[in-house]
């Protein structure tokens, strides 16, 4: 039976329910990102006000730091943190990307150096597997090679065949328990690498899907036409969930084409930043305006205003001015990014809101 339930669909639009171990999710959904255990400058009651389903975090970086003794010995992730609702966590595999001068690859797994003290690691497809059921999270991602762009169509094939591989032996690994397991689909920007890849994983069969390789520096143009090549190949009655994107407008492009499930860095990076959303509007048709707030701005000085009148956070509501935001990132006070934080996580989780009503 499958986890995952399209309620309705208008065109690729769906909205859908997905079953985990620790509660059902309304999709499509965007996930905050708790990469070592926590979202910066939030506490945990700060998600209840926020409305949010579902966080994120990281399988590389918890094994290097608490360890998997430490987690373990708290009954898993959702203990050790102190979170009932569900977690997924990715395998490693954006690491592999993103700190390519601290590893090397083989066809066995990704060999790299501990960003903390260069202590040296191993992770394989098995590894990579028996960490994330140590952890308990309520959906792992198979180890894969984020391919970056631009790439050769050789590098490409190679990549994609390995991460293949390697989701083949993370299905075999995977312990019969509740725990849902995606697969992720590779091939850069190649078509017939796609669709391939998408093909494999979906013979050897998973609980959902992921696209990875976007959002890694190819024009929006070409993360949408892949989007077009990749899901309509996908099972209907599966989530699809787009990893590490995006901005708003692209978030809304990749719901059109049938994606259910987000995440990214950007609105938590974005708001210690003073980067702030603001006015979001959302049409029936899913036209999608809203506008940037730079709040380190010097025409905020005396502005006492809420960040965004339209805006229901907390911090919007609780009389906090752009006056006073504006000086506490002057002095560097924490205050400032704890609420803008809180300010740029509801513009996103609000953005879906409107979404699954439409």
């Amino acid at each position: 039976m499958s986890n995952f339930q399209v309620i309705k669909q208008h065109r690729q639009v769906r909205l859908g329910l997905l079953q985990t171990a620790h509660g059902k999710i309304q999709t499509p959904f965007f996930m905050p990102i708790a990469t070592r255990g926590a979202v910066k400058y939030l506490h945990n009651d700060d998600f209840k006000l926020l409305g949010n389903q579902i966080i994120l975090s990281n399988t590389y970086h918890l094994y290097l730091k608490p360890g998997l003794d430490v987690i373990k010995k708290a009954g898993g992730l959702h203990k050790f943190m102190n979170w009932q609702k569900p977690i997924l966590t990715d395998s490693g595999g954006y690491q592999v990307f993103s700190l390519k001068h601290l590893r090397k690859i083989n066809d066995q797994g990704v060999a790299f150096k501990s960003t903390y003290d260069g202590s040296n690691h191993f992770f394989s497809p098995k590894k990579v597997m028996e960490i994330q059921q140590i952890l308990g999270s309520d959906i792992m991602m198979v180890l894969d090679e984020c391919t970056p762009y631009p790439s050769t169509y050789e590098y490409a094939k190679a990549s994609q065949e390995l991460t293949t591989k390697w989701a083949k032996q993370c299905k075999q690994a995977k312990k019969k328990n509740k725990q849902l397991l995606f697969g992720i689909v590779q091939g850069s920007s190649y078509k017939e690498l796609r669709l391939k890849s998408a093909k494999d994983l979906i013979k050897i069969g998973f609980d959902g899907y992921a696209i990875g390789g976007l959002a890694v520096g190819e024009p929006a143009k070409e993360m949408y036409k892949t989007l077009d090549v990749v899901c309509p190949e996908l099972p209907e009655d599966k989530p699809r969930y787009l990893m590490g994107v995006g901005q708003p407008e692209q978030i809304v492009e990749a719901v059109k084409r049938g994606v259910d499930m987000f995440d990214c860095v950007l609105p938590t990076r974005n708001a210690r930043h003073g980067y702030l959303y603001t006015n979001l509007k959302l049409s029936k048709s899913l036209k999608l305006t809203y506008k940037i707030l730079r709040i380190r701005g010097e025409k905020y000085k005396k502005d006492l205003s809420p960040l965004d009148k339209t805006c229901q956070c907390a911090t919007c509501t609780s009389g906090y001015s752009r006056s006073y935001i504006r000086h506490l990132f002057s002095v560097n006070e924490p205050l400032a990014m704890r609420l803008t934080t809180i300010h740029n996580l509801y513009f996103y989780l609000d953005l879906m809101r409107q979404i699954r009503k439409i």
